[in-house]
């Protein structure tokens, strides 16, 4: 009986030995979605549209260590070329020459620079599962330029999967793009506000 229980225990320990450490989520691409908000600034911006752009992810996986928070990780890709302003507030007829705009060699110019790529390079975390909120701090790479940002984020987890949220701000001209201006008297703002909401499942 002695032997018995402690190979029982043996096993016990080994099996909570291999559920310790970082479980990993790979990111649900249909399921996720950022969202950037472009405004307007100048003398007659009242005049002009904000816009609203999806950003559709390519891949992505997230490395959640619960026993240390501060090990986590996360890499997100993202296919600029796929990039889309959804029309909200603005006339169905200017669409298209907005995205193309955005799409083109003065923005983005994805036939250059078709991945836009944050990598974190620190987590520091409040609370515990099943809700968190972290501090992210990584770096965000458009037209082959990184630059470092910090977010805030909540993460969620229940069961198999994870769900993060949050919002965070930065400068096109820290990207080298320079803001689009008509006329002089109505641009877009640098300041770009974007919103992710973000859902993955455990490998």
């Amino acid at each position: 009986m002695h032997r018995s229980f402690a190979v029982a225990a043996a096993l016990a320990a080994s099996t909570a030995l291999a559920a310790a450490g970082p479980r990993t989520f790979n990111v649900e691409v249909q399921r996720s979605r950022a969202l950037i908000d472009v405004g307007k600034s100048g003398a007659f911006s009242f005049a002009g549209h904000t816009h609203e752009v999806e950003a559709p992810l390519r891949s992505g996986v997230i490395h959640l260590d619960a026993d240390a928070l501060s090990r986590s990780d996360v890499r997100l890709e993202f296919d600029a070329s796929t990039m889309r302003v959804t029309g909200k507030g603005e006339s169905a007829d200017d669409v298209p020459k907005v995205t193309q705009t955005m799409l083109g060699d003065q923005v983005l110019d994805v036939k250059k620079f078709p991945r836009i790529v944050f990598e974190s390079t620190s987590v520091m975390a409040k609370g515990s599962l099943p809700s968190i909120d972290l501090t992210v701090t990584g770096k965000l790479t458009i037209r082959d330029t990184t630059r470092p940002i910090t977010a805030p984020v909540v993460i969620k987890v229940d069961g198999a999967m994870l769900a993060a949220s949050g919002k965070f701000s930065i400068k096109q001209t820290d990207f080298g793009i320079k803001p689009i201006s008509v006329g002089g008297v109505v641009k877009v703002k640098d300041e770009l506000t974007i919103t992710f909401n973000i859902a993955a499942r455990e490998q």
